[in-house]
């Protein structure tokens, strides 16, 4: 009983690496994601060419700051955000090699885009009903 006692106090007394890991790590990643966004903007400002898979790729930028901001917000990530920012990199390469890519390949793609929107809305139908039951037990 005493080893169960001390391993507990010692994971109590280690919970502040983790905290302060995630925490950094996420800034870490929000930082270097407005890096690659600054950095894509500033070649499309120098080549004067803006292109739709260019604009998919700022919108998985912003997806992914706004991951970051909702994690420091709600100190959880929503399983839902990642899903949506795999969906929107499936369309960037759609639109990026359609016209090159077998047709097969775009079925499959677009099928994936499909299970992620289903996975998306039963992921986003679990958090309502978890917010309804936590509302229930107040």
């Amino acid at each position: 009983m005493k080893k169960i006692l001390d391993r507990t106090k010692i994971d109590k007394q280690l919970h502040w690496t983790t905290f302060y890991s995630e925490k950094l790590l996420l800034a870490v990643i929000g930082i270097l994601t407005m890096f690659a966004a600054g950095s894509d903007v500033y070649e499309m400002v120098l080549k004067m060419d803006v292109e739709l898979g260019d604009l998919f790729l700022l919108f998985i930028y912003a997806e992914i700051v706004g991951m970051v901001g909702a994690f420091y917000i709600s100190n959880r990530i929503l399983v839902t955000l990642p899903i949506i920012i795999a969906m929107t990199a499936l369309c960037r390469l759609i639109v990026l090699h359609s016209k090159e890519a077998d047709p097969w390949m775009l079925i499959a793609e677009a099928g994936a885009i499909a299970v992620l929107a289903v996975a998306a809305y039963i992921m986003s139908m679990k958090d309502k009903l978890s917010l309804e039951k936590k509302e229930l037990r107040k």
